[in-house]
């Protein structure tokens, strides 16, 4: 059982969209302390998201005192609770602020990214994972 009361994001590091959207994200303006967790690294916030079914080759997470939202109801959420503060947050703050245009837009970033990684020669997180 993964504990951490605060809100944390894994993300797959290895994706350079994934890793600058997270760096981008003003959220510690908006609502304190976030971890920020790379998907690939053996982490209690990863094991916990996978045990509830999120597949970090596909999606990304927000993990809030235990809740977890994956996918474009990440990016949703992510989008809700971004302060807006700089042309990149207002951005995504306007776009993904509505959940339906959030599950319409995701399935094409996770194209880009899946396609990105194989270009860049990346493994699926699934096939780099370390047995435990």
């Amino acid at each position: 059982m993964f504990s951490d009361p605060g809100t944390c994001i894994v993300y797959d590091g290895d994706c350079p969209f994934c890793s600058q959207y997270v760096k981008l994200l003003r959220l510690r303006d908006a609502i304190g302390p976030v971890s920020l967790v790379n998907a690939r690294e053996d982490h209690p916030a990863v094991h916990y998201a996978v045990s509830k079914g999120v597949d970090f080759d596909q999606e990304m997470a927000l993990i809030m005192k235990g809740e977890i939202h994956s996918g474009a109801d990440c990016m949703n959420r992510l989008a809700l609770m971004s302060t807006g503060a700089g042309p990149f947050n207002a951005e995504m703050a306007r776009v993904f602020a509505s959940p339906r245009v959030s599950r319409a837009l995701y399935p094409f970033l996770r194209t880009g990214r899946n396609l990105t990684l194989r270009l860049m020669g990346r493994r699926r997180i699934a096939e780099a994972a370390k047995p435990h």
